[in-house]
């Protein structure tokens, strides 16, 4: 069992590291008045998650779930 330990947490490292990238390469959220005047009813508003951008905020939910679910499992100390 101390193989497998070992095993998810170099993956839980991966995924600490990768999420932490995936953080850092995204644009920041300062839209906030001009989506008030109409600004996000653009092309590239309406088609966000087919954009770079939008992969990226798909693929961090994902990374940030497995975060969550490796840190849980490591913490319950059955290996």
């Amino acid at each position: 069992m101390g193989v497998l330990r070992i095993v998810l947490q170099i993956v839980f490292i991966i995924i600490c590291i990768g999420l932490t990238v995936l953080v850092l390469m995204q644009e920041g959220k300062s839209a906030g008045l001009g989506a008030i005047s109409g600004a996000a009813e653009t092309y590239w508003g309406k088609n966000k998650g087919r954009s770079m951008e939008g992969k990226l905020v798909k693929i961090t939910k994902y990374l940030a779930i497995g975060f969550m679910a490796l840190a849980i499992i490591l913490n319950l100390n059955v290996f």
